[in-house]
């Protein structure tokens, strides 16, 4: 997420000026996990907004913990606002690693993460550590939640301290394959809790 900060660097503290021209972040949400087996953001629930107001959305991950070692974080959508996630999804995914050790590293395309049409969750941080001082971190955009005409793109990057102590830096990519209005948008881990950290949902003012 480009731009500068404007006034101050709190969470909730208002505006994150985008670059020259354009509008400003508006933040709208908090979720703080403690050993939750979700983080959900539901339009119209406990003051979410995730409707027309903004034509793009951004989740910030902050130091996001699993509570069962090397498990993925993931997420999946809704149109029922929130009663199912299981929208379906064509998704590409890559990354790239370096161990501590400088045993291996390397770059590619990860096929078996990717989604064909798949409504299950997608994968956006591999293979997490459950060290005490493991977390993943990152940033997904959402474009045009609300469209009742165009499919629902995304793109994400995440960066993770990833287990058997490695950096891994994940690229993610797709749409949510609905001209159904998105309005939820839920976070899980693949197994077990998602043990700390928080997310931040931000809207763009055009």
């Amino acid at each position: 997420m480009s731009g500068i900060i404007a006034q101050n660097t709190l969470d909730n503290s208002g505006l994150i000026k985008a670059p020259a021209g354009g509008g400003a972040w508006n933040f709208i949400k908090k979720l703080t996990a403690s050993a939750s087996s979700d983080l959900s953001f539901v339009d119209g629930t406990s003051d979410v907004v995730l409707d027309s107001t903004y034509k793009e959305y951004v989740f910030t991950f902050n130091n996001m913990h699993v509570g069962t070692d090397g498990q993925d974080f993931q997420f999946n959508v809704s149109i029922d606002g929130g009663s199912n996630y299981n929208v379906a999804k064509t998704t590409t995914t890559w990354r790239a690693y370096q161990g501590e050790d400088d045993s291996a590293a390397g770059v590619g395309y990860q096929s078996d993460k990717d989604l064909a049409q798949g409504t299950g969750t997608q994968m956006i941080s591999q293979y997490m550590s459950s060290d005490n001082d493991a977390s993943c971190s990152g940033y997904l955009h959402l474009f045009n939640p609300s469209s009742t005409t165009f499919v629902k793109h995304f793109i994400c990057r995440m960066q993770a301290h990833v287990k058997d102590a490695f950096s891994r830096d994940q690229y993610i990519a797709g749409f949510a394959n609905t001209t159904s209005a998105v309005d939820a948008v839920q976070f899980t881990m693949q197994s077990g809790n998602i043990d700390l950290g928080d997310i931040c949902l931000y809207g763009l003012t055009t």
